[in-house]
């Protein structure tokens, strides 16, 4: 029987922050209804089966995972009852065109080693280095992660900590004046863009996530990242929260300053006491919200922000098996600032690029055929404002010249091995996600559009609205996204 007077909420979208949001609220005993467009939950986790191969659309890194682990036990439940979590190691192998590898992982004497193969006087620069990422970690995502800044006053109260870590110099600049060998300045530094920022411009205190990385390492979900996303929602149903997919939200109703009810595509209405979004910010305010005063104001204001970049992606399954070839791979350019200027600043499709390669199928065969393998290939690339190209024409050729790329850095014979493949460009993400401009990250994380200047976790105007996910405080990466539903999740509560 229903309980009349037990609060309710809806959480838009069954991303890894809308996911993790709707658990606590559930945890918490609020009543909560996921409500996903899309035929599957995970939003850019989302997942494909194709011949065969299962091919993860997005996330593939895992870090921190004591952050998703406490989803599970805020009930006295355990994650690894419903996900197997299997370490990745080295980390990342980054590869260079002069032929400089280098595998960075968290085997202190191993990565020393790797550093010293390439400068040894940058070995104790590097320390250094750790500890000032140490430092930012400690500031940047233990104390203020899962914190929400609603006012200028918060913002104020943690300016001393970020003037002590310097957080208006980019990463690459705090990373380069400890070491002195490009190829590490690179390696050092190359993480921002797992969450959409320019290593030339984004904040130091960016450089948390070398710290997060080397405490709680990096793991991939069994079964593929999917199989998180399927994990999250088999313990949120455990709660009894309600899961509505396939039904995209047509409009978030307001009365005066309040979220009163969700309609969707298919007529299903329901009112809720709290209503929170990890839809794209600007498809909630300017879509969603479109009919209200607030909503119109808000998109006019996020009109000005600066967006990230958006990524093409080109899923191949392939057959033979490549034992030499790690999890991980960044093949960067032959140019690392200037193809960061010309993919953030100029709108510039580059002939040159770097890669991401993924390789599932060596840390889970169970991925691909027996005999077989599982690749993605991601290149960051202009989003559709910067650069408003016609992709469905021109992806198929970008596509080969990426494969060309691996084909003769690290797989000869490729092209013809492959069994399936498919891309996925920044219509995609225009069209799946509803993301504006096809970015890939939401707004992009420069200082001045971070904590405060961000998306707030509660709306200003509408005051039992909120956000979760990449567009607002902390930002992107599952990391950020899960710590974003924390600091909703908490506000949320307080609103009771």
């Amino acid at each position: 029987m229903n309980n009349p007077t037990r609060k309710t909420a809806a959480v838009i979208g069954a991303g890894f922050g809308g996911l993790a949001l709707a658990i606590r609220l559930q945890s918490a005993g609020i009543a909560t209804t996921l409500v996903e467009a899309r035929d599957k939950p995970g939003g850019r986790a989302y997942v494909w089966e194709r011949d065969g191969f299962t091919f993860d659309a997005g996330p593939t890194v895992i870090t921190d995972p004591a952050c998703l682990e406490e989803l599970w036990a805020l009930t006295g439940n355990r994650l690894a009852d419903d996900v197997t979590l299997l370490p990745v190691s080295p980390f990342y192998r980054l590869n260079w065109p002069d032929g400089v590898s280098f595998d960075y992982s968290n085997d202190e004497p191993a990565l020393r080693a790797e550093i010293a193969k390439l400068n040894p006087a940058d070995v104790a620069g590097y320390a250094k280095f750790l500890d000032y990422a140490a430092g930012v970690y400690r500031e940047g995502y233990e104390k203020l992660g899962a914190v929400a800044f609603l006012d200028f006053k918060s913002m104020i109260n943690a300016a001393p900590a970020l003037a002590k870590y310097q957080a208006w110099r980019s990463v690459y600049s705090i990373v380069s004046s400890y070491v002195e060998d490009e190829h590490l300045r690179q390696a050092l530094s190359f993480h921002t863009l797992l969450v959409g920022g320019n290593p030339m411009t984004t904040s130091a205190i960016y450089a948390l996530i070398h710290k997060l990385e080397k405490m709680g390492g990096v793991w991939f979900a069994k079964g593929g990242t999917n199989a998180l996303v399927r994990g999250m929602v088999t313990h949120f149903e455990r709660l009894g929260g309600v899961v509505r997919m396939a039904d995209p939200v047509v409009e978030i109703e307001t009365i005066g300053d309040r979220a009163s009810a969700v309609r969707t595509t298919s007529g299903w209405r329901e009112a809720f006491d709290m209503v929170a979004t990890n839809a794209d910010i600007m498809h909630s305010y300017r879509d969603l919200l479109g009919r209200s005063e607030r909503g119109k104001k808000a998109s006019k204001a996020l009109q000005r922000k600066r967006f990230s970049p958006s990524l093409f992606v080109i899923h191949f399954g392939v057959k033979g098996t490549w034992p030499g070839i790690p999890h991980h791979m960044i093949l960067f350019g032959p140019r690392y600032r200037e193809l960061l200027t010309d993919i953030y600043k100029h709108g510039v499709l580059p002939a040159d690029f770097s890669i991401y390669l993924h390789h599932p199928t060596v840390t889970d065969p169970s991925l691909a055929p027996e005999g077989c393998s599982s690749f993605y290939a991601l290149a960051p690339v202009p989003h559709l404002g910067k650069a408003p190209l016609d992709w469905e024409t021109i992806k198929e050729e970008y596509a080969d010249r990426i494969l060309g790329e691996i084909e003769q850095r690290l797989m000869p014979g490729l092209k013809d091995r492959i069994v399936t493949r498919f891309c996925y460009t920044p219509l995609d993400f225009q069209h799946d996600l509803q993301a504006h401009l096809g970015s890939a990250f939401s707004l992009e994380p420069l200082l001045t559009q971070s904590a405060w200047f961000r998306t707030h976790n509660r709306d200003d105007v509408l005051h039992n609205l909120y956000f979760v996910g990449a567009g607002t405080h902390p930002g992107a990466g599952i990391p950020g996204v899960v710590g974003s539903a924390k600091a909703t999740a908490a506000l949320m509560l307080e609103g009771l």
